[in-house]
This record gives structure tokens, sequence and C-alpha cells, in this order.
């Protein structure tokens, strides 16, 4: 993985960058993050200190869980921050301009899973 991951939204109205290692890197099948993505959520986290936001982020809280960063025209969902840990941000993985250097570890939230497909790409399933 490069030192530094930069990504945008669709519409390219905002712009991250992360300068930590990410950590974390999961996809899950919530509820709420496949309404919010259209399907399942892949993401990594870093430290706060280690991650700039550029633009108009809209944060949406939709539970006492968490946060989650949008861009308030195209929709893109970008972020999510949990209340019990604020001091990191999740990242989607899909939003990274060009190649990550991350491998996902481990599906969450499985049980909340869509019935149209499978999980048959061997990493750990938790939920």
């Amino acid at each position: 993985m490069s030192d530094v991951l930069k990504g945008s939204c669709a519409c390219g109205q905002i712009h991250f960058t992360c300068r930590g290692v990410p950590k974390g890197a999961a996809v899950c099948h919530c509820g709420q993050c496949r309404k919010m993505s259209g399907h399942a959520w892949a993401s990594a986290h870093v430290r706060r200190e280690e991650f700039e936001i550029e633009g108009p982020i809209k944060w949406l809280r939709l539970s006492e869980k968490a946060e989650r960063g949008i861009c308030p025209d195209c929709g893109s969902f970008l972020f999510w921050v949990g209340a019990q840990d604020p001091d990191y941000i999740s990242f989607a993985l899909g939003a990274i301009d060009g190649p990550t250097g991350i491998t996902l570890g481990r599906h969450i939230f499985v049980s909340d899973k869509a019935d149209y497909y499978l999980l048959e790409d061997g990493l750990k399933q938790e939920g």
C-alpha cells in the first residue's frame, strides 16, 4: 500500500486523504449499510488525526451507534464514525481513487445479509 490514499465522492465535490495505515478492512452487510450503499459496504479505518476531508460532508445519524458521512449532492456514502470510538473513522474502500493495496479481512453483520448473493470468498464471517 502507498503511504497516502486519496479518495472522492461520485461527483468530485468531496475529497479525502488517508495518511495512516488502514486497519480492519471489512464488508458490512447490516441493513443500514445495505440501504445507504445499495448493496454491502466495504471499509477500513484509521485514527481521525490521520485523515483529512475536504468538502461539504453531511453527517447523518440513523442510530445512537454511529454517524455516516455522505456527499450532500451525489449521495455517496463515504464515512462511518462509531459513537463508542469517535477517534477513528471508517472510509469507503470503493471511493479510493486508484489501487488501495488493502485486502479484506472479514464480513460483518452477515445475519442481515440480503438473500440475492452468496459469501464464498473464504473470509471470516461475523454477526
